[in-house]
C-alpha cells in the first residue's frame, strides 16, 4: 500500500475548510471527473489589500487529493494574493511531510487550482487546454506544456517521474515515446531544475544514468515472489497493466506497476490482491509496497 505520512492522514481524515464558500471571489476549477480529479478552489480575496481571508475547497479523488487541497487552503489563508503565487506544489507536499511519489500529481493539481484562482480574481483567462497539436496524454488531456512546466519545475529525469506528478501517461501506456520526446527535448535544453532523482547523476541539466549497482544474489524468498508475480502478470496485462518486483526483505515486498496499473483507481485493490496471493503463497505477513521503477 502507500506509505502516507500522519499528517496526509490527518488532512484526509479531517480536512480543513472542505466546503462551499458562498462569497468567493476567487475560483479555480482544474482536472476532470471523468479522468479522476478534479478539485474547486473557492477564495475569498480582500479587494484592497488582496489578501486572502477565507478558503474553502471541493475535491472528487483519491486521499492524497483531498489531502492535498486541505494543505493548500491552511498555506494560503491570510497570504496576499502575490505571496500565494509563489507557493509551488512542492510547498504543498512538503506541508504534508511528503507524499508516495505516485501522488505528486495530486499536489500539482492543487497549485494549478491556485494559479486559476488568482486569474479568475483578476479578470485574466487561465486555461490548461492543450493547444493545437500539443496533447500528448488523450487519457488524461495531458498537454505537452503541462510536461514540460513539471519537468522544469520539479526537475523530473524520468518517464516514470513525469506519470507521477502529470498522470499523463498512466493509462494506456501509448503516449510513452512522446513524454520521452518532450522529456528528452527538456533535459537537453539545460532548462530543468535541480534533479532530484537517486538513479541519476547531474551534469548540468541533463540526466545521466549513474553507474549500476551490482545485483545482490537473490534469495529464495525473492524466487518465490517471482514466480507469483509471473504468474499474475498475464492477468494484470489483460488490462493494460503490469507489475515488476524490485526488492524483496524479510516483511516487505517492493514492486513497480506501469501501465493501466499507474494512476488508476483500482491501484490500492490491486496492490492488495498482490499482498493475499504473496502472503498464501509464503505463509507469512508482507507488506507489497509500490516504488517508482526507476529506483530498481
Amino acid at each position: 500500500m502507500w506509505n502516507y505520512s500522519e499528517k496526509v492522514k490527518d488532512h484526509f481524515f479531517n480536512p480543513r475548510n472542505a466546503k462551499i464558500l458562498a462569497d468567493a471571489n476567487a475560483v479555480g476549477d482544474v482536472g476532470s471527473i471523468s479522468c479522476g480529479d478534479a478539485l474547486r478552489l473557492m477564495l475569498k480575496v480582500d479587494p484592497v489589500t488582496e489578501i486572502i481571508t477565507d478558503a474553502g475547497f471541493q475535491t472528487f479523488g483519491c486521499g492524497s487529493a483531498i489531502a492535498s487541497s486541505s494543505a493548500l487552503t491552511e498555506l494560503v489563508i491570510g497570504k496576499t494574493l502575490t505571496q500565494a503565487s509563489e507557493l509551488t506544489n512542492q510547498d504543498i507536499a512538503e506541508y504534508l511531510d511528503g507524499l508516495p511519489p505516485e501522488k505528486m500529481h495530486c499536489s500539482v493539481m492543487g497549485s494549478e487550482a491556485l494559479e486559476a484562482a488568482i486569474a479568475n480574481f483578476r479578470g485574466e483567462v487561465w486555461s490548461d487546454d492543450h493547444e493545437e497539436g500539443a496533447l500528448i496524454c488523450k487519457c488524461f488531456a495531458v498537454d505537452e506544456g503541462k510536461i514540460v512546466k513539471a519537468v522544469k519545475e520539479n526537475g523530473l529525469t524520468t518517464l516514470m517521474e513525469v506519470i507521477h506528478y502529470t498522470k499523463a501517461g498512466g493509462g494506456c501506456s501509448t503516449c510513452h515515446e512522446k513524454i520521452e520526446q518532450v522529456l528528452d527535448k527538456v533535459l537537453a535544453s539545460g532548462a530543468c531544475g535541480e534533479v532530484k532523482s537517486a538513479a541519476y547523476a547531474k551534469s548540468g541539466c541533463v540526466a545521466i544514468p549513474a553507474a549500476p549497482q551490482p545485483v545482490a544474489e537473490r534469495s529464495s524468498s525473492w524466487v518465490q515472489v517471482e514466480a507469483v508475480l509471473e504468474a499474475m502478470r498475464p492477468h494484470l496485462q489483460a488490462d493494460g497493466g503490469d507489475v515488476a518486483l524490485i526488492g524483496v526483505s524479510e516483511n516487505k515486498v517492493e514492486v513497480a506497476l506501469s501501465g493501466a496499473c499507474m494512476g488508476c483507481m483500482m491501484t490500492d485493490m490491486t496492490l492488495a490482491w498482490i499482498q493475499q496471493k504473496l502472503m498464501e503463497a509464503l505463509g507469512r505477513y508482507v507488506q507489497v509496497v509500490s516504488v517508482p521503477e526507476a529506483v530498481a
